[in-house]
């Protein structure tokens, strides 16, 4: 008797604990002798919505390897977020290269007052009423992902 035809080939996709968020994907260059050549760079925010919170990036040649291996890569690098109820236990500061992020607790029912890359990261750490403020002139969202994640880490 033949063997039933299996196209998972013995792999099967398990449920992640973590939600994943996709913050960028850039094309980037490298300039070789016959000319460029070209691969993605991902940015992936990864959390739980129960304090745990990461970013990774990786590049590969093509978009979905790229951000498999962010998501592989922030597994790595898992941060425990301090959380009062449902919003932080007090203001923060934090700047990474061109990019200063302030973030401040909100009363409950507030919502998440926050833009772009920030929102997405507090939303992923289980943190449901925040105020923020991106305060530089930077639209950098690499460098706004490792700042906001780097003043989650000043919590105390």
């Amino acid at each position: 008797m033949a063997k039933p035809f299996r196209r998972s080939r013995g792999r099967e996709k398990e449920k992640s604990e973590f939600d994943q968020r996709v913050i960028d994907v850039a094309r980037v260059a490298r300039v070789m002798a016959g000319g460029r050549r070209f691969s993605f760079r991902a940015t992936v925010a990864i959390g739980d919505r129960k304090r745990r919170v990461a970013i990774g990036i990786a590049k590969a040649n093509d978009v979905s390897r790229a951000i498999n291996k962010a998501v592989v890569q922030a597994k790595k690098d898992i941060t425990e977020v301090k959380i009062k109820e449902t919003t932080i236990p007090h203001e923060v500061y934090s700047k990474f290269g061109a990019a200063r992020v302030f973030l401040k607790p909100a009363q409950k029912g507030r919502g998440i007052v926050a833009g772009g890359v920030v929102r997405v990261i507090c939303d992923l750490a289980g943190i449901s009423d925040i105020v923020s403020k991106v305060v530089s002139r930077s639209t950098n969202k690499l460098n706004n992902a490792i700042a906001t994640i780097e003043a989650l880490k000043k919590l105390k």
